[in-house]
């Protein structure tokens, strides 16, 4: 876990479940804090010149997480302090999780399998879902919920909050405060 001091020094990785708002809620968080924004997701996509979905099925899983692992390295440890927005199986890898726990302050956005389920497109763009996407999301969050917990030094529960109430709660966290997400903002102006 990190101290306030140390938040400010760091990147600002958010982990979660697909669904649960890390790359919309990052992009606003960066703006608040002045940092640039990442995505490991967006990154390998560009570079790869394929969709993840495409990854998954042209090179498999075991491939992608390589590539991921890279990029994850690559953004944490750069020379700039960045907002990240990280896929969701992130964490599934031991290396990924230490150097997220060294090098990062990690709020893990966490969202319920129903909010999941209800947030998440049917369109074939997640490979994990498969034919079953409930099934999916609780077994994927059974596995992962204790690598997301071992992680994170901040945990902002998403699940029917306002999102400018969740920005407000993860600035917080980056700046070494705690705000309780189901709190209002304080100008309670849209951001």
């Amino acid at each position: 876990m990190t101290d306030a001091g140390a938040a400010l020094e760091r990147p600002v990785v958010l982990v979660g479940m697909m669904g649960a708002g890390k790359s919309t809620v990052g992009r606003r968080v960066a703006v608040k804090l002045g940092r640039p924004f990442a995505d490991t997701d967006a990154l390998i996509e560009a570079r790869e010149g394929q969709s993840i979905a495409e990854l998954f099925a042209t090179r498999g899983e075991p491939a992608f997480r390589d590539l991921e692992a890279a990029a994850l390295r690559e953004l944490v440890l750069g020379p700039e302090l960045l907002v990240l927005a990280t896929g969701g199986g992130a964490v599934v890898r031991p290396a990924n999780r230490a150097l997220l726990r060294e090098h990062a302050t990690v709020v893990w956005l966490r969202a319920s399998a129903g909010v999941l389920a209800h947030r998440v497109r049917q369109d074939g763009s997640r490979p994990l879902l498969a034919d079953d996407p409930r099934a999916a999301i609780d077994r994927l969050l059974g596995e992962r919920e204790p690598w997301y917990r071992e992680v994170a030094d901040h945990v902002v529960d998403v699940d029917h909050v306002d999102k400018r109430d969740v920005i407000a709660a993860v600035v917080a966290a980056a700046t070494g405060n705690t705000v309780d997400p189901r709190t209002p903002t304080e100008s309670g102006a849209p951001s």
